[in-house]
């Protein structure tokens, strides 16, 4: 017979005899973006807690506490240090923020990203097409029920990003180059080989 069920966080918490502080609502999300870009809680500045953690040789919260601020003394004041420094270049951050620029910001992420989005394979065979000095098409919807995603020159081709572990099956024998993208910080890293 299989069990399941769910422990639920104050449950949790409860169980591990562990008090949360109440937080004023959106504090604790502005505070967790701050941490991401400040990287104040990276294993560099607190430790790698899951080693840590393994080395505790205690059982409780405040036995933990004790021996954790024993080896990482400065820790907690060097992460916050780094969070609320965040925090203060968000402050001076919001008050540059108009409607205006809530505006073009949604629209440009309405508009342009989701066109970019959904148009990059197009994008991509373009830009190898360009690169290779001949032409490309995309895939007719016959094409595309074979897994095509367009024509670079005489080549069928499949677009996926580098994520995607599936295995292209054609219920025609036809021979499918494959491109691969992967999205970065500053635009797409492509691969492919033929």
């Amino acid at each position: 017979m299989v069990t399941s069920f769910k422990i639920k966080n104050d449950e949790l918490f409860r169980l591990l005899n562990a008090d949360i502080p109440a937080f004023p609502k959106y504090t604790t999300q502005l505070m967790n973006l701050a941490n991401q870009n400040a990287k104040g809680t990276r294993p560099a500045v607190v430790g790698k807690m899951s080693d840590l953690i393994q080395e505790f040789p205690g059982k409780d919260l405040s036995g933990w506490e004790e021996w954790y601020l024993q080896s990482h003394p400065t820790a907690i004041l060097d992460a916050t240090n780094r969070v609320y420094g965040m925090i203060e270049q968000f402050r001076a951050a919001i008050d540059k923020i108009t409607k205006d620029m809530v505006r073009d910001w949604v629209k440009d992420l309405v508009i342009t990203k989701t066109f970019a989005g959904l148009k990059v394979q197009e994008a991509i065979l373009k830009h190898i097409a360009e690169m290779e000095f001949t032409t490309y098409r995309t895939a007719t919807a016959q094409e595309e029920s074979q897994n095509i995603d367009g024509m670079i020159g005489s080549r069928f081709v499949s677009i996926k990003p580098t994520t995607w572990s599936g295995m292209l099956t054609s219920p025609i024998d036809i021979k499918i180059d494959m491109i691969y993208y992967e999205k970065t910080k500053d635009g797409l890293k492509i691969t492919y080989d033929w």
